[in-house]
């Protein structure tokens, strides 16, 4: 990304902090860089982030990817780690066509309000 499209996407993935939050559980995969890749569920889903389960901790700012069942995997940043969860930050922003679609198949409905 280059220094405009990062401020872009900082100023929306602040502006996303606020933005619908979806409850869920999603079975996925989580692999930290340099790490080996372990199993997680997602517990919450947002257009700028998630939070998930990982009984290991992983340093804030860690680059990881998550894999979600029948989609390729999304990178992301490791903002925080608390008793068991992980906090992180898409690197892209999730398109809001690809959001609704993974809330349809988990959630069966749709809630994107964009």
């Amino acid at each position: 990304m280059n220094s405009t499209q990062t401020d872009k996407y900082a100023f929306a993935a602040q502006e996303d902090r606020s933005a619908h939050r979806t409850r869920l559980s999603i079975p996925a995969a989580l692999r930290p860089a340099g790490g080996k890749k372990i199993q997680t569920v997602v517990r919450n889903l947002s257009l700028s982030g998630f939070s998930a389960t990982a009984i290991s901790r992983i340093p804030g700012g860690t680059m990881c990817w998550l894999t979600l069942p029948d989609h390729d995997a999304l990178q992301a940043r490791v903002i925080w780690w608390e008793q068991g969860l992980v906090g992180c930050a898409f690197d892209d922003l999730l398109g809001p066509m690809l959001y609704e679609s993974i809330l349809m198949r988990w959630q069966g409905e749709s809630v994107y309000r964009g």
